[in-house]
């Protein structure tokens, strides 16, 4: 028995305009090809595309925990800095003010993991559906 050789050794060449090409490699982009050549192939070839599909409420969900995660890291740095100047207090006036400083930022603090949580539940949710 023989061996059936599956290499491409035929070439296609095809002249294109600009917009054309840009086009072409626009939808490439979008498809979980792995090679231009590939793409094109299937395309040429009337075989199925994988395009790339994205979910938006996990996109919805993650623009809100990237600023969640940030006004958590500034609300924590903030309490570092009240923390390390307690360290340094001599007066007792200046530390009833940081007290007071510290349980405003506690309760900050307490509300943003509350929305953390609820953003959670509510993607849970739609998840489950």
């Amino acid at each position: 028995m023989q061996e059936e050789k599956n290499n491409r050794n035929k070439w296609l060449h095809l002249r294109l305009r600009q917009d054309e090409h840009t086009a072409i490699h626009n939808r490439f982009k979008n498809t979980t090809c792995q090679k231009f050549s590939d793409y094109v192939r299937k395309v040429l070839m009337s075989k199925p595309i994988v395009t790339t599909v994205r979910n938006q409420s996990h996109d919805a969900f993650m623009a809100e925990a990237i600023k969640l995660r940030n006004e958590l890291n500034n609300i924590g740095n903030n309490f570092n800095q009240a923390v390390k100047k307690l360290h340094t207090l001599q007066q007792v006036h200046e530390f009833g003010y940081w007290i007071n400083t510290y349980e405003k930022d506690n309760r900050i603090i307490q509300q943003k993991i509350d929305e953390v949580k609820k953003h959670i539940q509510n993607l849970g949710e739609k998840w489950l559906q």
